[in-house]
C-alpha cells in the first residue's frame, strides 16, 4: 500500500534534492534555499530556510550523525550547517570555482566529497573544513557520488556516463564508460558480498543513467587482492557476475532518442548546451520557463534551437533500413 501523508510546497522553484536524517527532512531548490522539516509533524524548523547560496542549490546531505547538513550550489561553494540551530559552520569553495553538483559525507563523517560541473572532485576534511585532496575526471560534469560502506573508497558518476572509483587518498583506482548517456545516481549496498572460499568481501554498487538502464557492479580493492595472489580468481568471478547481469539491449541507437521524451526523434534540433532534442519537446521545455539544460541542469546561454539536419538524415536512413 502507498498513501500520501503530506505535501510540502514552501520552495519557490524546482526542488532538486531531498535527504533524511533520523529526525529531519532537508530539501534544496533552484530558489537558492535549503529547508528543514521535523519528521514528527513535517513542520518547518524555526531557523529554516537556510540562506547563503547566491545561485541554485543542487544537492544536500546529512552527516551520518544527522547533526551537520551539507549543501552545494552553482555558486561554486559547499556549505556546512548545524542542523540544530541553522548556524553556518563553513563555506568551502571549489578550487576551480565551478558549479558544485553533488556532495556526500563519508560513513565516519571525517570527509566530505564534492563534485563539480568541470569534472573536479574535492575531498574535504569535515572537521577542519580544509581541502584534503583534489582530482578530476576527463570529461563531463560530476552528477553522482557514493562512499563504500567502510569508507575506504568512493565512486563518482559523470554526465558523460563515466564511473570512477577513488581511494581515500584520491587515487583513481578504476574508470570506465558505464552508461551511454549521463549517470544520474549511484549507491552502494550496505551489505557486502562474501566469497565463501577465501572469505573475501566485495561491495555491490548500483548506477543508473539517462540511457534507461540500471547497472549492478561489484567493487573491490584490486591492489589488495593482488598482494594476496588472488587477483585472477577475483577477476574471473567478477566476469561471471557481469555476464549473469548483462542486459540484452537492442533497438534504437541512443543518439536517436530525445533525452526529454525518450522517444525516436522526428525533428531533431541542437540547443545551446550542444545536445540534440525533439523540437516540440524542447520548445515546450523552454516555454515552461525552464531555462536550464535537460542534460546538464546548467543555465542555457540561449533559447535558440538549430535544426540538426545531419542527425535527421541519419535517423531517416536508419528507419529505411529497419522498416524493410
Amino acid at each position: 500500500m502507498v498513501k500520501l501523508i503530506h505535501t510540502l510546497a514552501d520552495h519557490g522553484d524546482d526542488v532538486n534534492c531531498c535527504a533524511f536524517s533520523f529526525s529531519l527532512l532537508a530539501t534544496c531548490s533552484l530558489d537558492k534555499t535549503i529547508r528543514l522539516y521535523s519528521l514528527r509533524d513535517f513542520t518547518e524548523l524555526p531557523h529554516s530556510p537556510l540562506k547563503f547560496h547566491t545561485y541554485a542549490v543542487h544537492c544536500c546531505c546529512f552527516s551520518p550523525s544527522g547533526h551537520i547538513l551539507a549543501s552545494c550550489s552553482t555558486d561554486g561553494t559547499t556549505v556546512l550547517w548545524n542542523t540544530e540551530n541553522g548556524q553556518m559552520l563553513a563555506v568551502m569553495e571549489q578550487p576551480s570555482g565551478s558549479p558544485v553538483r553533488v556532495c556526500q559525507f563519508s560513513p565516519d563523517s571525517t570527509c566530505l566529497a564534492s563534485g563539480a560541473a568541470d569534472g573536479t572532485v574535492v575531498l574535504w576534511n569535515a572537521q577542519s573544513y580544509k581541502l584534503y585532496r583534489c582530482g578530476s575526471v576527463k570529461d563531463g560534469s560530476l552528477a553522482a557520488c557514493a562512499f563504500s560502506p567502510n569508507g575506504s573508497f568512493f565512486v563518482t558518476g559523470s554526465s558523460c556516463g563515466d564511473l570512477t572509483v577513488w581511494d581515500d587518498k584520491m587515487r583513481c583506482l578504476h574508470s570506465e564508460k558505464a552508461h551511454d548517456l549521463g549517470i544520474t545516481c549511484c549507491d552502494f549496498s550496505s551489505q557486502p558480498v562474501s566469497d565463501g572460499e577465501q572469505g573475501l568481501q566485495f561491495f555491490r554498487l548500483a548506477s543508473c543513467g539517462q540511457d534507461c538502464q540500471v547497472k549492478i557492479w561489484i567493487v573491490s580493492f584490486t591492489h589488495i587482492l593482488e598482494s594476496l595472489g588472488l587477483r585472477s580468481k577475483v577477476l574471473r568471478k567478477i566476469e561471471e557476475l557481469r555476464t549473469k547481469v548483462k542486459s540484452l539491449s537492442s533497438g534504437i541507437p541512443d543518439e536517436f532518442i530525445c533525452p526529454i521524451t525518450r522517444e525516436l526523434m522526428k525533428d531533431p534540433v541542437i540547443a545551446s548546451d550542444g545536445y540534440s532534442y525533439e523540437k516540440e519537446a524542447m520548445e515546450n521545455w523552454i516555454s515552461k520557463k525552464k531555462r536550464t539544460s535537460p542534460m546538464t541542469n546548467l543555465v542555457l546561454p540561449s533559447a535558440v534551437l538549430t535544426p540538426n539536419r545531419t542527425l535527421k538524415m541519419a535517423i531517416n536512413r536508419w528507419l529505411e533500413t529497419h522498416q524493410k
